[in-house]
């Protein structure tokens, strides 16, 4: 498992810009795969509606692309007790890496 200094902070922007969420993590895709289980999940992967997230890196220009997926599954059976039924997983496909002028 990575330190909290290992860590970095990546907002997900809106189309107009603003940022309205922060994810942290060791790298991009594990932020992006937080954010994708934000998203409106499907009642199966194959039927998932794919979603552009945005995150620029906190303290950079550089804002990662990724699209990403979010579907409900029933949890496995050796689930701890306090896991519902019933969980969210998400998946991301990264697109590319776009540079800011100025954030």
């Amino acid at each position: 498992m990575a330190r909290d200094q290992d860590k970095r902070n990546f907002a997900l922007r809106d189309d107009d810009g603003t940022e309205d969420s922060v994810f942290s993590g060791g790298t991009p895709r594990q932020a992006a795969l937080k954010a994708a289980r934000r998203l409106d999940p499907a009642d199966s992967e194959s039927n998932a509606d794919r979603t552009t997230l945005r995150l620029r890196e906190k303290g950079t220009h550089k804002v990662h692309i990724y699209e990403g997926w979010a579907w409900e599954e029933d949890a496995p059976d050796d689930k701890p007790d306090w896991m519902p039924g019933v969980i969210t997983k998400g998946n991301v496909e990264k697109q590319g890496v776009e540079h800011l002028e100025e954030i």
